[in-house]
Order: structure tokens, then sequence, then C-alpha cells
């Protein structure tokens, strides 16, 4: 996002006004478009920077793209796919799959695509968000921002690094015209991206250099072709797919005892990956560099069959000393060797709990996102809103990231709270709603309590989990089913509102703000 000076008080002639403005097409902005529609709440459109939907499984498209999660978990429970291919779909399997949806429920003419939105500001004068992008000017009573915590790539902050001559690109913007046969090739990163890249590439290329900051713990991919047998029971079988489906949920949702409660039971998976480290891994110095020095679970447990049999190809070298900076055609480490190469891919990760997107976000104090979560970390009120940006809800928002199980479920929990809140709004002909800064202060203070005796906090490790203040604002501590029972409905007495008619013909509260909250909380 940039950051435009633009004066909202007077928009231009042809600025377009809609009721609900979504940011974001990925599974949580096209779910929410979905389920708006389904709700009969139709005055929304869809803001895309993309040329489609699909969000991060449209952008990554690197080689050996696919998801930690097993295919029946990893989508819509209104929009179950029959025809996965494999218990782990590859990523052009799931884009497919996202865009076959979109098609379905017929929400594409709600979308605007190649829109890169600029900033949004809240105008307190017409209490309402006025939107800037590349395509015109939009003015809407509520925005919902579903940009996603994995959209903005980090870079890494190297010496040299942009004087090197030969490809360079992150794993999620792949150049795919860059033809890395034959070639010298370094990647920087060992992180879940990056053990995917390794296999893909390590027999095409000539050399690899794999450049480790931080062992990560990886345990064995149980990932296999379906028959056609169950192919045939997925579609034609009543509540077959559901009920694997369910099967996988409550498997994974074990894992929360042992990361959430009590990381003692993290033993067995520790215990799982070490073995599946020592049968890959025969040379007892590469063995040592690729064991993780913290509790597994602490930072992203990943899952592989083929990184580590690709670090011990003849063609592969581990390098863990460091970079200390890139030159025009190779890279320097910490203890001063030089490797020459031709290419490099760097898979660093993403801007989750600093995105570039917080900037371009101006709330009702004039403050962007990016000034209040730098002053008080990154949080909110059930992943959805932030005190001081009203009319604004989030999709994975703050502390609604998971270690253990799909993000699909807690993105369709989070879309059930906003449908809600948007029928809410307009039952209640409500002009202005904020979530009341005591009351997230409150859940705030609940999560760091509950993430306090978790595995994150305890591991023994440094991850992008955590902020500059030492909170985890990234994950749910807890039980998912715990997180949908508190997203079931959206609790109208956390929140400020003030009714339409009690807004002036300025926008601004004729009298003391009214809180519906205290009124006609108690009719739902």
């Amino acid at each position: 996002m940039s950051l435009p000076v633009t004066d909202t008080s007077a928009p231009a002639a042809d600025t377009r006004h809609v009721g609900t403005l979504i940011i974001g097409s990925g599974f949580a902005g096209l779910g929410a478009a979905i389920k708006l529609a389904q709700a009969g709440i139709t005055d929304y459109v869809v803001l895309e920077r993309g040329n489609d939907v699909g969000g991060t499984w449209r952008d990554n498209s690197y080689p050996g793209a696919a998801c930690d999660v097993p295919s029946h978990l990893y989508s819509y429970s209104f929009a179950l796919n029959p025809e996965w291919t494999r218990s782990f779909s590859t990523q052009p399997e799931i884009y497919k799959y996202i865009q076959s949806v979109a098609n379905r429920h017929k929400v594409l003419d709600k979308h605007i695509f190649d829109c890169d939105v600029l900033s949004a500001r809240w105008d307190e004068a017409s209490a309402r968000w006025h939107i800037s992008t590349n395509k015109g000017e939009f003015v809407a009573k509520i925005v919902v921002s579903a940009v996603g915590a994995l959209c903005e790539p980090s870079l890494p902050d190297i010496k040299g690094i942009d004087g090197f001559k030969g490809e360079i690109f992150h794993s999620s913007r792949w150049n795919h015209d860059a033809d890395l046969t034959g070639k010298r090739v370094a990647v920087i990163g060992t992180g879940a991206s990056a053990i995917q890249i390794v296999p893909a590439i390590g027999k095409k290329v000539s050399h690899l250099d794999v450049y480790q900051r931080t062992a990560p713990w990886i345990l064995p991919r149980a990932d296999r072709e379906y028959t056609k047998i169950e192919h045939l029971a997925f579609k034609y079988l009543p509540g077959f797919q559901k009920l694997c489906r369910t099967g996988i949920y409550w498997m994974r949702e074990t894992q929360v005892v042992g990361l959430a409660k009590a990381p003692v039971f993290m033993k067995p998976l520790q215990f799982a990956a070490e073995r599946h480290l020592k049968a890959q891994i025969k040379d007892k110095d590469l063995r040592k560099k690729v064991m993780p020095n913290f509790q597994i679970g602490c930072k992203r447990m990943l899952i592989s069959n083929n990184y580590f049999p690709t670090l011990a190809q003849d063609n592969v070298d581990l390098v863990t000393e460091g970079i200390e900076e890139v030159t025009a055609n190779g890279i320097v480490s910490k203890t001063g060797t030089t490797r020459e190469i031709d290419a490099i891919v760097v898979a660093t990760g993403f801007h989750v709990t600093d995105s570039p997107t917080f900037a371009g976000i101006f709330g009702k104090d004039g403050r962007s996102l990016a000034e209040v979560f730098e002053e008080t970390g990154m949080q909110g009120y059930k992943g959805a809103a932030v005190a001081n940006f009203p009319n604004m809800f989030f999709l994975v928002g703050p502390n609604t990231g998971l270690g253990h199980s799909s993000m699909v479920f807690m993105i369709e929990s989070q879309i059930n709270y906003l449908v809600d809140a948007i029928a809410t709004i307009d039952k209640y002909d409500i002009g202005t709603i904020e979530v009341r800064k005591d009351k997230q202060d409150k859940y705030n203070k609940d999560l760091q309590a509950a993430m306090s005796k978790s595995v994150w906090n305890n591991g023994g490790c440094a991850s992008w989990y955590m902020d500059k203040h030492g909170n985890n604002t990234t994950l749910w501590p807890g039980f998912t089913f715990q997180f949908r029972n508190a997203t079931k409905h959206f609790d109208l007495a956390a929140y400020r509102s003030v009714a339409t008619s009690d807004l002036g013909a300025v926008g601004t509260a004729t009298t003391s703000q009214i809180d519906l909250d205290d009124e006609k909380a108690v009719a739902q």
C-alpha cells in the first residue's frame, strides 16, 4: 500500500458507494462473499489486487507447492470436494478448487480484479470508509479486511543483495520464465516453502546451496493417492467424505493439548520427528546440522519425505554459518567463504505481525493500523475487530492462526461472526459500531494468560509468531471448537454503537452516544 494524502470530505462524482467492501479474495474474502449472498446481503463488492480468486494459493505457484493440512479438512464445509486426488493436495489442485467454488456460487460478478487498494480512511463526518484504489474511489459503510496473513513477502536485509546480477525472486513470486536447469542456485531459508522447493529443484540444478538459520522440526508426510473405490465413495456414499473430514479434524485437535496446554505431551511427536531425521540422514555431520535445538511445536511443524534425502545429495550443500553479503555473482558467508551462484530463491516467509497493508488503513483518530499495532502490538477482539476502527471487520485477524489444523475452519468461524454482525447492523439500523477498548483489552489479557502455558512461549525458540513486545499475537491458544463457539453469534454488547437516526446530517452523533448494546442486545 502507498499512502496518498486524500481529502475524504467530498467524494468525487464518480465515486462508487457500497454497503460492504471486502478487500481480498482468498479463502477468507471469497467465503465471506458467498455467505453474505446466501444471507440475502447483496450490497457488497470484493476488491482483489490479483487477476483471479485464490489468494496465497494463486500467488504461491513455486515448484513442489502443496498443503500440509489433509485435503478433506482444507476446504469449505459447505463445498466439500470429492475430486481430491490425494490426501495432501498440491497447489494447482487447491487453486482449481477455489476457482470452481467461486464459479459454482456465482459471486465473480461482485469482484473487481487487478484492483490495488492504496488506502482506507474512516471519515467521522460521513460515518463512512473512503477507499482509494488504482481503479477509482469507493465509499463504504462497512469494510472487511481479508488480505490474509501470508500475502506480503518478507525480504531479507542482506548487504549487496540489490546488486546481484543473476535471477533472484521470492518463493511467492516465482519467476516461471527463469530456467534453473543446470544452474548454480542458492535457496535462502528452511521454512515451509523452502522444504518443498529444495526437493523439487534439487535434481535439475547443477549445484544447490541451502542457507539455514534455524533447523526446523520435520515429520513424515503421510501422503498418498486416493483409490478409485475411495473416489466413488466420496462421490456417491452419503456422509462418507464428511465422516472422513470429521475424523481428521478430531485427530488434529488432539495436538492442542501439547501445543497450548501442556508441552510435555509434545514428546511423542518430537520422538517421531527424531526417528524420521535419523532414518533419512546417515551422515553424522549433516545430522548434527539439521537437528533442531528447541522443542517441537515452538516453531511451525513441517512435513516432508524428500527434504532430508535431497540435502544428502552430492550436489547439495547445507550452509549454516550465515550470510555476510551478496556479491554480483555469489554469496559470502560469515566465515568468509564465497560461493558462486547463478540464481537466488528467497524463501524467507512473510510480514505477519508487521504487514505493510497496516500502514494504509486509518482509523477515527487519524492513526494508521500500523501505528496502533506499533504501540500495543497486533491486538484485536476475536480476531475480527480493532478498537479505533469503526465499521471494520477482519478475517484472519490477530490470534486466529493455527499450528496444527486447517485455517479454513477458523475462517468459516469468523465469517459466521461477520455475517451475523452485518445482519445485526441492518436489523437495528446501526450507523456506527466499534469494539469497546476495555472488552478488547480484557480479551487480549486472557489470551496471553492462556498462551503462557503453551509450547510457543516455553519451547526455547524465537519465531514469527511473536511480536516485538514478546506476545504471541498470531496463534489461537486453544481448541478450534472453542473459537467456533465464541464466534457463533455476534456479541453486540461488546461494541459501542450509534443508531443511524442518532447521526446528524454530517454523520456525527447529535446526542450523547446511545449504546444499542444496553437497550437491544437482549433481543438477540
